[in-house]
């Protein structure tokens, strides 16, 4: 198995869950963060001044800005974990190349661990090792597959399109409200947007739909109530 290739995957055709546990994670976080930031950020705005372009500029730009922190944050981040699965892999090669037996018992003591008995288990370890011996340690030994592998730029990817979805709905009741419903229609349609977004994270997940709307709609409200709290007294004090 070489150090680029694919690490091993699920040979059955069934799909489960955690096969998009990734990109589920880095999509919600994504658009969950662009909703509430943006949000907070022009309410804290609009609670400081009522001139509606200056809240559209400041939006705007926290859309700009925090999708490529976004971005940047992720891709730094996952890189890191490739790093560290890259060089898990080179040091369980490196074993395997040095001291093939003590691989193969660390292998079949695993099985062993799991229920086998010790014949079967030496078996077992010899017949994967004999048709890819790092890809059987690569998944047993260090628990890694092509669900778990880090992909750095799909991940920064997701993320920035996901804030940048996320942190849109905010800016367009900026633009459709009227002036003195600017407040309400934000605060209202965000936390409409949140619960819908927690809503459907947890389903997709396989978990209950209100605790996962009723969590993120929580903090969102925390996040907006304290900066538009901000907004209102640095714009009476300014």
């Amino acid at each position: 198995m070489s150090l680029d290739a694919p690490l091993p995957r699920r040979r059955h055709g069934e799909r489960h869950r955690s096969d998009r546990g990734n990109a589920l994670r880095a999509g919600v976080l994504g658009a969950n963060d662009g909703l509430v930031s943006t949000a907070s950020l022009v309410l804290g705005v609009a609670a400081a001044t009522p001139d509606a372009s200056a809240v559209l500029t400041a939006g705007v730009a926290g859309l700009v800005a925090g999708a490529m922190s976004m971005a940047a944050g992720e891709y730094v981040s996952v890189h890191s974990q490739a790093d560290t699965q890259r060089a898990d892999l080179e040091r369980e090669r490196a074993e395997l190349d040095s001291n093939r037996p003590a691989e193969h018992r660390e292998l079949a003591a695993i099985y062993e661990e799991r229920g086998l008995t010790p014949a079967l288990a030496a078996e077992v370890a010899e017949q994967l090792m004999q048709h890819d011996a790092l890809g059987a340690h690569a998944r047993d030994e260090l628990g890694l597959s092509e669900t778990s592998r880090a992909q750095p730029g799909p991940a920064a990817l997701i993320s920035a399109s996901s804030f940048g979805a996320g942190a849109a709905l905010p800016l367009l009741a900026v633009w459709a409200a009227p002036g003195d419903v600017l407040l309400p229609a934000v605060a209202l349609s965000t936390l409409l947007f949140l619960a819908l977004l927690g809503a459907t994270a947890a389903r997709l997940g396989g978990a209950s739909a209100l605790p996962g709307a009723l969590r993120v709609t929580w903090w969102g409200a925390i996040a907006m109530g304290a900066t538009a709290a901000v907004g209102a007294l640095f714009g009476a004090v300014v």
